[in-house]
C-alpha cells in the first residue's frame, strides 16, 4: 500500500485540488488527512471535496477539528482562535460538522516497506502540542513515550522535515494550504520502503482570487498572509519556540 499524507489544508481549496491531482498521478492507494483541514477561507467546499474521497481517505483530528465542532455547537473557544473558528463554522452545515466530529487522535496503518506507521496531527498524546525539527531529543522522547512504531508522521507546524529522534523516525509532510517557507503545497508519499517529501506548485494569484471571492469575512487578509506572501520557516520556528517548552 502506498499512502499520501496531507496535513494542514486549512480550507485552501485550490492548493488541495492541485495536490489531489498529483496524488492521483502517483497512484496512492490511501490518503491520510492529518487534521486542521477546514479552518480557513473555503471550509465547506474543502470538506465536500474530501468527503467525495470516501473510504480512500483516512482522517485523524487536529485542534482545528475540535475547535470548529465546538464553534458550530455554539461553544467557541476564547480569544482570536475561537473567533476564527466561529467565522469558519458559520460557513458550514450540519453534515460538515458531523464529518469532523469523532475523528481519532491517532491512526496506525501498515505501509509497504515501512511497516506500521503511526499518524497524528501534532503529537500522539495531544492535538495541539508543538514539536519542531530542532526540538531536543528529550522533548521528542517525552511526546513519543509509549509509541511502539518506528515511524511517526505528524503535522501541525506547517514545515516539512524527516529526522531521527532517538531510535524513531519522525516525518512532517508540511502544510498543503498554509505553508511556511517557499511557495507551494506540501505533502508526503509513503510506500515501497521510502518516504518522499513532496511540493506541488499551484497558481497563487489565481488561488488568492478564488479565496477572496468566497464568503469568509477575512478572506482578503488570509489570501495575502498565507497564499501570496506566506511567512518564512525561520519566522515560524522563532514564533513556535516558546510553545515547545514543557
Amino acid at each position: 500500500m502506498r499512502v499520501a499524507v496531507l496535513a494542514d489544508v486549512h480550507a485552501n481549496l485550490p492548493a488541495l485540488e492541485a495536490v489531489l491531482d498529483d496524488v492521483d498521478a502517483c497512484g496512492a492507494d490511501r490518503i491520510v488527512l492529518l487534521g486542521d483541514i477546514a479552518g480557513g477561507p473555503l471550509p465547506a467546499e474543502t470538506l465536500d471535496r474530501l468527503a467525495a474521497l470516501g473510504d480512500r481517505a483516512v482522517w485523524v483530528h487536529g485542534n482545528g477539528e475540535r475547535e470548529l465542532v465546538d464553534a458550530f455547537d455554539g461553544k467557541p473557544g476564547p480569544g482570536p482562535i475561537g473567533a476564527d473558528a466561529a467565522d469558519c463554522a458559520a460557513l458550514l452545515e450540519q453534515r460538515h460538522r458531523d464529518l469532523l466530529a469523532g475523528r481519532p487522535l491517532t491512526v496506525t496503518l501498515g505501509v509497504d516497506g515501512l511497516g506500521p506507521v503511526l499518524f497524528c496531527h501534532a503529537t500522539p498524546r495531544r492535538d495541539d502540542e508543538f514539536v519542531l525539527v530542532d526540538s531536543p531529543i528529550a522533548r521528542w522522547n517525552a511526546v513519543l513515550d509509549g509509541v511502539a512504531t518506528e515511524l511517526v508522521v505528524c503535522g501541525h507546524t506547517h514545515m516539512p522535515f524527516d529526522r531521527l529522534a532517538d531510535r524513531r523516525r519522525v516525518v512532517n509532510p508540511g502544510s498543503v494550504g498554509m505553508n511556511y517557507g517557499p511557495a507551494g503545497a506540501y505533502w508526503a508519499l509513503l510506500g515501497d520502503g521510502a518516504v518522499q517529501l513532496r511540493r506541488t506548485a499551484y497558481d497563487a494569484a489565481a488561488a488568492a482570487a478564488r479565496i477572496v471571492a468566497g464568503r469568509h469575512p477575512r478572506a482578503a487578509w488570509w489570501a495575502e498572509h498565507y497564499v501570496t506572501n506566506p511567512y518564512s520557516d525561520a519566522d515560524a520556528l522563532t514564533a513556535f519556540a516558546e510553545f515547545t517548552k514543557d
